[in-house]
């Protein structure tokens, strides 16, 4: 066994099975042709050793980079030449990769990653291209009269560092058509690439393009983002493509790549989200599951991607938005913008919020969304009475709704506000109507999954709302602290007090009615103390506190569970 630098070749012949398969006995006779006349011949010429030979590919040994790179370019230009009277599905075309690196050579064979990059290359090139590393790209790009096109950084499957590729122009190849370049879509536009599979395993094949098309149906849901399809993503599988030069030739924003490793009995899925127009990385994750169920695991990974990306993207887009003033925002970013007011919950940022979705549906009066959020602003106001006339607010509210929902029955933000408002008018049934609504147009999104949470606990199945706002938040790592409210409520409602003090807990800047629950919390369990320090809390902060008034704004269905919450805050020493 003995370890050396070596320039390894490698070359594969494209569509060998369906060359095989269409004319066996002829593709054969070619190829043994191909392989006396013009293969053997030139890696004599330059010096270099066979090393292995397989029904649809070669592995190479040579001295030197340029020999080997001289090799691969005559070998291309004599395989064209010979393809020339050939009608085009009979057509015997090379795919080549060159590495130079370490190998470890053993009875006559090579090993290492040396020999793995080369072959990693090969599969990147175009039909009679060639591919080559940076190593090999170093060495020769002053010795041979080529011209190198770079294609950046690539992950190749069981490599550990990313390599750097380089395209090989041949002589008389004519450059890439330049695609014509897209206006990008109002709002954020993003496009999911086929997954890598760098198990080395065909059957990972199928799981990586499963996943990748998931998270594409998935993400499509979400109505306020521009998702390429399907047919238009897979037609970059394989190539050796920049993010830039995808998000030009797509005319979109943001950038989805992934990976799928199998490792044993575990697969690891990596997804990154990036930003084509600064080429900066946005988001990042890795997911490692065992491998007991797969589509499990692909049903688990993409909800929870398809969830996590849209709060993302929106982050990044609000980025952009800040940076611009009102005037000069789009119906979008003026949306975008009036939600982050909305969940300071402040009356200047709610009053300001009003504004700037005013200037959304100026811009756009048909925009569902937009009347939808402008909706929820007006009830905000409503809840909070920072409106003078509460009647024509509320009226707003439903007027806004209407409209929304008129335009666009399919938005499931529409349904899940309509949802929240039937909450509020204590009509349970209709609100179950536009929450199923909602989740059954878009079952990954945060807010629709936490409120399916919540109506659960009002209708007296607490249990199992815990289990969806447990659900939520596995969904949305980063999801509002508001949620751990939702899921105090639920625990509190199911009984089980001290889980609901923990969630309660969680709050970092607590209100009256945060403390009301604990004090109830603490009284079921026994604690005296804890509960009359909270009961204290409350009436500091809300000094006209009654159990009445407070038990009056809540929706429970049955009565017991209003007795419940009733018996539990007289009994922390709340006053009636």
């Amino acid at each position: 066994m003995e370890r050396k630098l070596a320039a390894i070749l490698a070359a594969d012949v494209v569509g060998y099975s369906r060359l095989m398969g269409d004319d066996e006995t002829g593709t054969f006779a070619v190829l043994k042709s191909r392989r006396k006349d013009i293969f053997e011949p030139l890696v004599a010429r330059h010096r270099g050793r066979i090393v292995k030979l397989m029904g649809d590919g070669a592995l190479v040994e040579f001295a030197s980079a340029a020999g080997a790179v001289e090799c691969a370019v005559a070998m291309q230009q004599r395989m064209m030449d010979a393809n020339k009277d050939l009608p085009a599905h009979r057509r015997i075309d090379l795919r080549i990769g060159i590495n130079l690196g370490d190998v470890i050579a053993d009875a006559g064979d090579l090993f290492g990653d040396g020999v793995n990059i080369a072959a990693r290359l090969e599969t990147l090139a175009e039909p009679g291209g060639i591919c080559v590393s940076a190593k090999v790209h170093e060495e020769v790009a002053r010795k041979l009269d080529l011209s190198f096109e770079e294609l950046g950084e690539h992950e190749l499957r069981n490599i550990p560092t990313p390599v750097r590729v380089f395209r090989i122009r041949l002589g008389g190849e004519a450059p890439r058509p330049k695609p014509a370049t897209l206006s990008l879509p109002a709002k954020p536009s993003i496009v999911v690439l086929p997954f890598v599979n760098m198990s080395g395993e065909t059957e990972q094949d199928f799981f990586a393009d499963g996943l990748t098309e998931d998270i594409l149906t998935e993400l499509s849901r979400f109505r306020d983002l521009f998702v390429i399809s399907r047919n238009s993503a897979f037609k970059y599988k394989g190539q050796a493509i920049s993010v830039q030069q995808v998000a030009k030739e797509l005319g979109v924003q943001y950038v989805v790549e992934g990976s799928v490793r199998k490792a044993g009995r575990r697969v690891r899925v990596t997804v990154q989200l990036i930003d084509a127009e600064t080429d900066r990385h946005v988001w990042a994750e890795r997911y490692d599951r065992q491998l007991e169920d797969i589509f499990a695991i692909q049903d688990e990974v993409t909800s929870t991607i398809a969830c996590t990306l849209p709060g993302r993207v929106e982050a990044a887009a609000r980025d952009r938005a800040a940076r611009k003033t009102p005037a000069n925002m789009a119906a979008y970013e003026c949306v975008l913008a009036g939600k982050v007011l909305h969940h300071r919950s402040t009356p200047d940022d709610n009053a300001e919020a009003s504004r700037l979705l005013a200037r959304a549906l100026a811009l756009d009066p048909n925009y569902a969304h937009a009347h939808a959020w402008m909706a929820c602003i007006f009830g905000q106001a409503w809840v909070h009475g920072w409106c003078e006339d509460r009647d024509a607010t509320w009226d707003r509210v439903a007027e806004e709704l209407q409209t929304a929902l008129a335009l666009d029955d399919n938005d499931s933000d529409v349904h899940r506000i309509l949802a929240a408002l039937n909450v509020v008018r204590g009509d349970l049934d209709k609100a179950t109507y536009h929450q199923e609504r909602a989740l059954s147009l878009n079952p990954n999104d945060d807010l629709i999954v936490v409120q399916q949470g919540e109506i659960l606990t009002w209708l007296g199945q607490p249990e199992e709302g815990i289990d969806w706002i447990r659900k939520a938040m596995r969904l949305n790592p980063y999801h509002p602290e508001r949620f751990w409210n939702h899921l105090g409520r639920a625990y509190f409602v199911a009984r089980r007090y001290s889980e609901a003090v923990l969630a309660f807990k969680r709050i970092t800047m607590p209100d009256h009615l945060h403390h009301a629950f604990l004090a109830a919390s603490y009284a079921q369990m026994g604690d005296e103390t804890a509960a009359a320090d909270h009961v204290r809390e409350v009436l500091k902060r809300e000094p006209e506190f009654t159990v009445e008034n407070y038990l009056s704004t809540l929706h429970y269905r049955h009565d017991s569970d209003l007795a419940h919450h009733r018996e539990a805050l007289l009994k922390a020493g709340l006053p009636a």
